[in-house]
C-alpha cells in the first residue's frame, strides 16, 4: 500500500488522485447566465445530492490562480441555474461546452443546443436534456486558503423537476431509459454496466 500526504504534493497531482479514485462521478450539466443575459453552460463532475428534504444538490467549481470561474459567479450574482443530467444521447455535444469561451460568448450556442424556457426560474435550460433540474442558490462557500480560495461550494434548492415522460413510471425513474453517463479519469467516461441489487437488512 502507497500512503501519499496531500500536503506534500502539487494541487495537480491531488487532482489526478482524486478523480482517479473517486471514480464514477455524476456529471452535471449546468446552464447559468451573466448579468447582460449570456447563456453559458458547462459540466461539472464534482456534484451530488445533499439531501432530499429540503431537496438539494452540490455543485463545487474549482478556481483557476484563485479565478472564479463564469459559471460560479454567474450563479452567485443571479442566484440561479439549471442542472441537467447528461445522458449517452447528449455527452457528444455536453462534451463542446467545456472549451474556454469569454464570458460573453454562450456555449450553448458553440454546441447547437436548444435553449427551453423554465418554469419557476429565469435561466433557461436546455431541450436535449432528458431530466432538468431548477434550482435557486441556498448558500455558497469559498473553500481553501483566506488569501487565495481554490474552490467555490455551491448549494441549489431544487424548486422543479423536468423529466422526460418516457422515463417516468409509478414516481420512479428508469434508469436504463435515461442512460445516464459518468466521469473517469482523463478523457474516460462510462456508461451505467451490470446492475445488481443488494437487499438492505432491516
Amino acid at each position: 500500500m502507497i500512503s501519499i500526504d496531500p500536503t506534500r504534493i502539487s494541487e495537480r497531482d491531488n487532482y489526478k488522485l482524486m478523480i482517479g479514485s473517486i471514480i464514477p462521478r455524476p456529471i452535471a450539466f449546468v446552464t447559468s447566465t451573466t448579468k447582460t443575459g449570456t447563456l453559458n453552460g458547462a459540466p461539472f463532475s464534482y456534484f451530488n445530492i445533499v439531501s432530499s428534504d429540503p431537496p438539494l444538490i452540490s455543485l463545487s467549481i474549482q478556481r483557476k490562480d484563485g479565478d472564479m470561474k463564469d459559471t460560479a459567479r454567474n450563479i452567485i450574482e443571479g442566484k440561479e441555474f439549471v442542472v441537467h443530467i447528461v445522458d449517452e444521447s447528449n455527452v457528444e455535444k455536453i462534451n463542446k461546452t467545456a472549451a474556454s469561451l469569454p464570458p460573453n460568448e454562450s456555449e450553448i450556442e458553440l454546441a447547437e443546443l436548444t435553449p427551453v424556457e423554465s418554469t419557476r426560474i429565469k435561466v433557461p435550460g436546455i431541450k436535449e436534456a432528458k431530466i432538468r433540474i431548477e434550482c435557486v442558490l441556498e448558500k455558497s462557500i469559498e473553500l481553501g486558503g483566506q488569501a487565495m480560495p481554490g474552490c467555490d461550494l455551491l448549494i441549489g434548492n431544487v424548486v422543479q423537476f423536468h423529466i422526460d415522460e418516457a422515463l417516468f413510471s409509478k414516481g420512479r425513474i428508469n434508469q436504463e431509459k435515461l442512460g445516464a453517463v459518468s466521469r473517469l479519469a482523463g478523457n474516460y467516461y462510462a456508461k451505467v454496466g451490470n446492475i445488481f441489487e443488494i437487499e438492505r437488512p432491516k
